[in-house]
């Protein structure tokens, strides 16, 4: 029975997140309903890297599918996309082993986080727009506190119970293209919530409201205040997964550029936003 690993694009927005579910539109319900018209049948087996939630994007997420009867990679590849809808889309098809797994064969996961420091009609399913002013200096000095083993029990609904919420990041890196400040976490695993919870606790640094020292008091003790800064899914995306002789991920560029307005009469590369808010203090 082949097996082809399926790397795959999508706009996340009209669906209910990766993951079947019953009475919700899913992107593996799509791709499952795709391959079963192309095929003739139902697939034997289908998996996902992992899940994404609501919303969140994909650049490349990673599926592995076993069907009855081989075919030509690109012939399958070619008629998926004449019936998956348009937002998403099969990048590649490629036969693999039956060793093969898309989630437990993955060594790393990258996620790509868009803030928009503009009010933007054309890209708004893909950012976050943040009226207030941002400082970005000071959003990468505590973006580096995430980086290596860390208990982000204060980032996600996950009991810890239930599981470890020990989690290796071996990246957390900020850059800044057009418009955009981009947020890119690279590790081997990603607990519920936990992207979008730290992109929204580094926008309270850029804000002023969070100071830096809270940042390593939410990685040593629990805190509520995290949940509370949960960054909406439109800006965020799957970026890539890597197996073993991948490379990694490519230089840190934004996934929908979004370009830098000068209105008339005002400076070059102006942006609109707010005045910056007065810092608050540290929280308790």
């Amino acid at each position: 029975m082949p097996r082809y690993k399926l790397t795959l694009e999508y706009t996340g927005t009209r669906y209910s997140g990766w993951q079947v579910q019953k009475n919700a539109r899913t992107v593996q319900g799509e791709l499952q309903r795709a391959i079963a018209v192309v095929v003739d049948g139902p697939p034997l087996e289908l998996y996902g890297s992992g899940r994404t939630d609501a919303g969140v994007h994909a650049l490349g997420q990673v599926a592995h599918v076993e069907l009855a009867a081989s075919m030509p990679p690109e012939v399958f590849r070619l008629k998926l996309n004449d019936e998956l809808p348009s937002d998403v889309h099969v990048l590649a098809v490629q036969p693999v082993g039956r060793r093969f797994h898309a989630r437990h064969g993955a060594l790393s996961r990258s996620y790509l986080y868009q803030i928009c420091r503009r009010r933007t009609a054309l890209a708004k399913p893909f950012v976050w727009w943040i009226k207030d002013d941002l400082d970005v200096r000071r959003m990468a000095e505590a973006a580096a506190l995430f980086r290596g083993m860390h208990d982000f029990q204060s980032f996600t609904d996950l009991d810890p119970e239930e599981g470890s919420t020990r989690v290796l990041l071996e990246a957390c890196e900020m850059a800044e293209e057009g418009a955009l400040v981009l947020v890119r976490v690279v590790g081997s695993h990603f607990l519920w919530k936990m992207v979008r919870r730290l992109v929204g606790v580094l926008a309270g640094v850029g804000r002023g409201t969070l100071a830096i020292a809270d940042v390593a008091g939410f990685l040593n003790a629990r805190s509520g205040i995290p949940a509370q800064l949960t960054a909406p899914p439109s800006g965020l995306f799957l970026e890539g997964v890597y197996y073993e002789g991948d490379p990694g991920p490519p230089a840190l560029r934004a996934a929908v550029p979004v370009p830098v307005f000068t209105a008339p009469g005002k400076p070059a590369g102006a942006i609109e936003a707010r005045p910056r808010r007065p810092p608050r203090g540290r929280r308790p």
